[in-house]
């Protein structure tokens, strides 16, 4: 599992994290809202860009008429009847992504979605967290042979590791993303512990966060704690209608999340050592033994003709100050300038 890519782009802890830009629904049926998005997450640095792919009929039955989530004033049916695309956008749609360079990813919420888009030609799937224990679908997406990103909201590690074994049982290359389903998440149940406990049970996948807070905060600490995958909801303009807006970064924040992410990942590990670099600071800012006084062969050493001084240019460091108190000067020495070894008898 630790060769995981999609497109040929590797992903793991030894990489810098791989940002989804997620439109989503954020375009609200509007194909040009969409297109622009792309232009956007492309010109702010982003990698992959991230759309939903609904065909209502298929996904829900008419009584989800009546349930409406908390983050919009209408049903969720209306909602996606209103955000979906047909087969011919979603073409589009990828082959705009492409066009950028960047990696096309999208998430079915059904059968007849995740066919769609292996037609198309998707690259890998992204499964959210509504269908983490979705395992008819899980196993449907699977049987395709694709990289898979599992997110994980609303589900613990007992409800995770079943949708795993599917993945694995097919030979999958697979990502898990630790999430909170709240719009907006507050801090206090973002819980970047989960990363761990993710990194602990399923050893050698890559771990990322899909985060529902409002700014990039979450996103770095979980860089910071290991995460190889980063995802947001990304929208254009913050004051463009729809239920995710309230929690989408801008282009602005997009660029930030893309540099600040690569540049904690760059950060991160390594051991409480000395470099090599740091040896011309050292040479100015170490103290080494200096006399302060002149000093006559003979002469004991004291705190009154000795002391620590910069620069670190001299042999004897300063944590070796006490050691050299009691013992006698070999040949006179004038004040203010480095004790040698080879003066100490």
């Amino acid at each position: 599992m630790s060769d995981f890519a999609i497109a040929g782009r590797k992903i793991g802890p030894e990489e810098r994290p791989f940002v989804i830009a997620e439109i989503g629904i954020n375009h609200e049926g509007d194909f040009s809202k969409a297109l622009r998005m792309i232009d956007d997450a492309a010109a702010a640095g982003c990698e992959c860009v991230k759309f939903q792919c609904h065909i209502v009929e298929d996904e829900m039955i008419p009584a989800a008429g009546r349930i409406i989530p908390v983050n919009a004033p209408d049903s969720i049916w209306d909602i996606m009847v209103r955000c979906s695309f047909d087969e011919d956008q979603d073409r589009e749609l990828k082959r705009h992504v492409e066009s950028h360079g960047m990696i096309h990813l999208s998430t079915p919420f059904s059968r007849a979605a995740a066919d769609r888009l292996e037609k198309i030609g998707v690259v890998a799937y992204k499964i959210g967290s509504g269908e983490c224990n979705n395992h008819p679908l899980i196993d449907h997406i699977a049987r395709f042979r694709k990289p898979v990103i599992l997110s994980t909201g609303m589900n613990d590690i007992a409800s995770i590791r079943p949708s795993v074994e599917i993945l694995r049982r097919h030979a999958v290359p697979f990502a898990l993303m630790h999430c909170t389903s709240m719009y907006p998440t507050p801090y206090d149940k973002v819980r970047l512990g989960a990363l761990a406990m993710l990194q602990n049970e399923f050893p050698g996948v890559p771990i990322g966060l899909s985060d529902h807070t409002i700014d990039n905060f979450a996103c770095y600490g979980a860089v910071a704690l290991g995460a190889s995958l980063l995802e947001r909801h990304f929208t254009s303009d913050k004051n463009w209608p729809g239920p995710d807006i309230a929690i989408s970064m801008d282009p602005a924040d997009l660029a930030e999340l893309v540099k600040g992410s690569a540049a904690i990942h760059a950060a991160r590990g390594g051991e409480k050592t000395i470099l090599p670099e740091e040896k011309a600071t050292i040479d100015f800012a170490y103290a080494t033994v200096v006399t302060i006084a002149p000093i006559r062969a003979g002469d004991i050493f004291t705190r009154d003709n000795l002391w620590v001084k910069r620069p670190g240019t001299g042999p004897i460091p300063a944590r070796d100050f006490e050691s050299i108190l009691g013992k006698r000067a070999k040949i006179d020495l004038a004040p203010d300038v480095h004790l040698l070894i080879e003066e100490i008898t």
